[in-house]
């Protein structure tokens, strides 16, 4: 059985926030204000970062809008370019972009709460492992469960940083350091803020997840819009607010300077013992990331299980759960793997973002080039939602993700090689699986 609509607007921006917000924010903000060159400069880039971001929103909500489908990109990039492209990237998905960024933030959830109780060398891979398969059997047991996970999580990061923004604010109140600092900027080049976008945009990076829900989440088009919008209005109000609170309260060189820019702040407003409750923070944080990223991913795989019957195993959606039980195993595994590989190199975290950056950003510039491919291919399709002022809107999203995708490309190392690797491992795997293939509908 297909899915039903069964998930409400809050459910979608819960899960946009989820995917955003995650244990990134507690490090980008001193790259950011070591690279901008002044605050103004810095917010303006996490204001940019935003603006960027609602484009792209609005572009995905004409998508999602006019194509409700849980396959999400997968569904756009086949009726735009063919199955194997969209094949191409539902591997790409669950090799490297999805599994990667779920494996990514359990090294978060693995490195931090190893801090809090060890448990030997291995501990942090451990903790790790722990996390990808807890997540997953929840979301198994059902979509209910782990939408309720989801709410938890997103409302306790949520309320956190809040907490942090209200007591670092009362801090800069009586206390302003950032107002000398910012009469005295940072040094920073052209290429330099350009780098400082490069982070502003990573930590933005994942609302377009929602459109993975867009066929679960009840009002259509609307529902979707609401979705992007607020979701993503959330973030960039916190954001904004938050690096406000640092630039105040620190100063934009005490920012910059700083390994643990959040942690400082809490020490600073509320003595030594804060460092568990950043410790906390970003431990839920990256549950939160996993477990939205975990919900979404899936759907992808179950939309290619459906395509090709080679791979239907994928395609197996649990009508009594509301959930896609065969995409949610295989992409459970694979993370585990992606898990023991950064084990194996000893730099999890870091192997994983280089893993995952330059695939990720090639696809979604394909996703923004698909928006025209399908307005000249499906003129007598009705859209609910147009994106408005077509088509500048989606040339400059298409600019941002063609410059995301030159930056990831120059600054990953063999972590990128690596990922751009398996890309092209798919290739074989399409023609295997290709030979089963199913008619695509129309």
């Amino acid at each position: 059985m297909p899915p039903k609509a069964t998930l409400g607007v809050r459910d979608g921006i819960a899960v946009v926030v989820g995917v955003v917000v995650g244990a990134g924010i507690f490090r980008t903000p001193s790259l950011v204000a070591g690279n901008a060159g002044g605050e103004a400069a810095v917010l303006g880039a996490w204001f940019l970062g935003g603006v960027v971001s609602f484009i792209g929103a609005l572009c995905y909500a004409e998508l999602a809008g006019t194509y409700p489908h849980a396959g999400g990109d997968y569904h756009y990039l086949s009726r735009s370019f063919g199955h194997n492209v969209g094949f191409l990237f539902v591997w790409a998905r669950m090799t490297v972009i999805q599994t990667g960024s779920i494996a990514t933030q359990a090294f978060l959830v693995g490195d931090y709460a190893a801090s809090l109780v060890p448990l030997g060398a291995h501990g942090p891979s451990l903790y790790a492992a722990a996390a990808v398969v807890a997540l997953t059997a929840i979301n198994l047991s059902g979509l209910h469960p782990g939408r309720l996970v989801q709410r938890i999580l997103t409302g306790a990061i949520v309320l956190g940083l809040l907490f942090l923004l209200v007591v670092g604010g009362i801090l800069a109140a009586h206390s302003s350091p950032g107002s000398a600092a910012a009469s005295a900027p940072v040094a920073a080049t052209g290429s330099a803020f350009g780098l400082a976008m490069v982070f502003v945009l990573l930590t933005y990076g994942g609302w377009n997840e929602a459109a993975y829900l867009s066929a679960e989440i009840k009002g259509g088009a609307r529902g979707m819009l609401l979705t992007f919008l607020g979701g993503l209005g959330l973030v960039t109000l916190l954001y904004l607010g938050i690096n406000l609170v640092l630039l105040r309260a620190l100063g934009i060189e005490q920012v910059a300077a700083s390994e643990a820019v959040m942690a400082d702040l809490a020490r600073l407003a509320l003595g030594p013992t804060a460092a568990g409750l950043i410790t906390l923070l970003v431990v839920v944080a990256a549950l939160s990331t996993m477990n939205a990223t975990i919900i979404t991913g899936a759907r992808a795989g179950y939309a290619l299980g459906r395509d090709f019957q080679r791979l239907a195993f994928l395609g197996r959606w649990r009508d009594d759960k509301a959930t896609p039980s065969g995409a949610l195993l295989v992409q459970g595994g694979l993370t585990l793997l992606l898990v023991l590989l950064g084990a194996i190199t000893q730099r999890g975290f870091v192997t994983m973002v280089e893993y995952t950056a330059p695939v990720f950003w090639a696809f979604f510039l394909l996703v923004g080039i698909a928006l025209f491919v399908l307005r000249r291919k499906d003129r007598a399709v009705v859209r609910p939602f147009l994106v408005p002022l077509y088509p500048l809107l989606p040339v400059l999203f298409c600019a941002a993700a063609a410059y995301m995708l030159f930056a990831s490309i120059r600054y990953t190392g063999v972590g990128g090689l690596l990922g751009l690797a398996v890309l092209g491992a798919g290739v074989p795997v399409l023609y295997l699986a290709g030979r089963g293939a199913r008619p695509r509908p129309t």
